[in-house]
């Protein structure tokens, strides 16, 4: 059977077409396109023209690409930007007249499930963990074990949302930090209680700026490592750290000139790092793995 999976992110449109041969699983073709459906007014709910018309281009050319491979089964499914936006609706009609693709608008809550079902794919989970995915409109946790699903929550927290609202200095200035940092405390509270009571020791970073992350320590400390082709990588948390306060420190510019930053993360990257440093503060954890399993595998599990 083959199947196409197209994940329609804040940020980023993902197509992912795989076989599945008896046991064996082939990806046969992968795509990540910088569509920046959240651009200029995700905190208003609107999906300006601009990335209105970015986001259908895109899916016309997935839309090809799918026929050319000629699968058996598509799942399309749309997160934060497309399921909070006054005009989501409009955009999924646009989609289905124009591509023929049937787009479902997934709830945080099965987002978290169908994120967590593709870290557990990558074998990331070894013990009681706490997953972790930073998109641009919503951040997703899960709080699990090798066995099952304990806790999961999705909130309106995403890169894109809080660089649009809070990030105005070049460095980022301790205003900006603090207001960045206030918000997030108020928004996570019951994370924290959970996180209190079960006390994980992990912190699973699902994708996304994780990856950059990991490819930027990769790069600094010459590891040899491909992240293009691993299913996870453990951190080092000292060269964590060091990354981070790097990232931190930065200007616009500077980092732009980092090999292993993306055009899309170049200022992003920073908001995650506000995030994911609070919440390994909070929940004093200090280890940190990488899955570079996530929303897309899980949907990939759920066909297959």
């Amino acid at each position: 059977m083959r199947v196409a999976i197209i994940d329609l992110g804040t940020n980023t449109f993902h197509l992912l077409i795989a076989e599945k041969a008896g046991k064996e699983l082939e990806i046969l073709y992968k795509a990540n396109v910088p569509v920046k459906l959240g651009e200029g007014r995700i905190n208003d709910n609107i999906i300006i023209p601009a990335a209105f018309e970015r986001g259908i281009n895109c899916l016309k050319d997935f839309s090809e690409i799918i026929a050319d491979y000629q699968v058996d089964k598509i799942r399309a499914t749309a997160t934060s930007a497309i399921r909070s936006s006054e005009n989501g609706k409009d955009f999924i009609d646009v989609v289905k007249e124009r591509t023929g693709i049937s787009i479902e608008t997934i709830s945080g809550d099965e987002e978290a499930e169908l994120i967590y079902q593709g870290v557990k794919l990558s074998g990331a989970i070894t013990g009681l963990s706490l997953i972790m995915d930073i998109g641009g409109g919503s951040v997703e946790f899960i709080l699990c074990d090798t066995e099952k699903l304990i806790w999961k929550r999705s909130y309106n927290i995403g890169a894109a949302r809080l660089m649009q609202q809070f990030f105005k200095s070049d460095p980022i200035n301790d205003g900006d930090k603090n207001a960045i940092l206030f918000h997030i405390q108020d928004q996570l509270s019951d994370l924290f209680e959970i996180c209190e009571k079960y006390q994980p020791k992990v912190l699973i970073g699902s994708a996304g700026a994780f990856e950059t992350f990991a490819e930027l320590t990769i790069r600094k400390n010459n590891l040899k490592t491909d992240i293009t082709t691993i299913k996870t990588f453990e951190f080092n948390f000292e060269y964590y750290i060091e990354i981070a306060g790097k990232l931190l420190n930065s200007t616009h510019q500077e980092r732009s000139a980092m090999p292993g930053i993306i055009p899309l993360r170049v200022d992003m990257i920073v908001i995650a790092v506000l995030i994911a440093n609070y919440v390994l503060g909070r929940c004093k954890i200090n280890r940190l793995t990488l899955s570079t399993y996530d929303l897309k595998m899980g949907v990939l599990a759920s066909l297959i």
